[in-house]
């Protein structure tokens, strides 16, 4: 049997979401009750739940034409499938502290570390520990992140993606906003908010799924991220 690491945030109302998205809500539309016509009930149970958030909310994958107005006809129901089911490895930056860069050389010495290499249409994971050490915390929105370099140098590797626990995949105010722009540019995507990345570390290749829903004209989407050991 395959055993199956989910790597993806829980979707609550009121969770924490990326400065000027929008909020989470979620609300009762219909119980069960109802439905059976039963008035004053006691209890009432949830038949269909109501989900108001941004395409943007808890771990997801970004739309090429999120990126930049360059990539505008680059929408998530017009990315090839096989962007999102990929192989993968992850990478142990854990020692990166908040809002610290994270550099080509930091990239090579943890591949060196793992002994392992980067193959074209790989999903490289980037693993900070910063999911466990500042979620629900001030410092949440203060992850590491990619330098404008680093992405570069990821792009000419020709991953499929690169996915991290932060909110962000550069630094905010520093480098996020040219990362962005370079994964628009050269072809490749990231996911965001991915958690259990220590799980990951030391074991190698694994199988990498992180499906979008198929939002026509959508600019990303809520996935639910998972590495696969065989």
């Amino acid at each position: 049997m395959p055993e199956i690491i989910d790597l993806s945030q829980e979707i609550y109302d009121g969770m924490p979401v990326y400065k000027g998205l929008p909020a989470v809500h979620i609300s009762v539309h219909a119980t069960h009750e109802e439905w059976e016509g039963i008035e004053n009930p006691k209890t009432k149970t949830p038949a269909v739940l109501q989900l108001k958030m941004g395409e943007h909310t808890g771990s997801h994958v970004d739309a090429l034409s999120h990126m930049s107005r360059a990539q505008a006809g680059q929408t998530i129901d017009t990315m090839p499938l096989s962007m999102f089911y990929t192989e993968g490895i992850c990478l142990d930056l854990s020692h990166k502290t908040y809002r610290e860069l994270i550099e080509i050389e930091d990239l090579q010495a943890a591949l060196e570390k793992a002994s392992l290499q980067i193959e074209a249409g790989d999903t490289i994971l980037l693993y900070t520990d910063h999911f466990r050490k500042a979620f629900g915390t001030d410092n949440w929105i203060k992850g590491p992140g990619l330098s404008a370099a680093s992405t570069r140098w990821l792009g000419s590797q020709k991953i499929a993606a690169f996915g991290v626990e932060t909110m962000a995949p550069g630094v905010s105010g520093v480098s996020n906003k040219e990362v962005h722009h370079i994964c628009g540019e050269m072809g490749f995507t990231h996911y965001e908010n991915l958690i259990n990345l220590n799980k990951l570390i030391g074991r190698g290749r694994f199988r990498f799924i992180g499906l979008p829903l198929r939002i026509r004209g959508g600019t990303g989407s809520p996935v639910r991220a998972v590495a696969v050991f065989e």
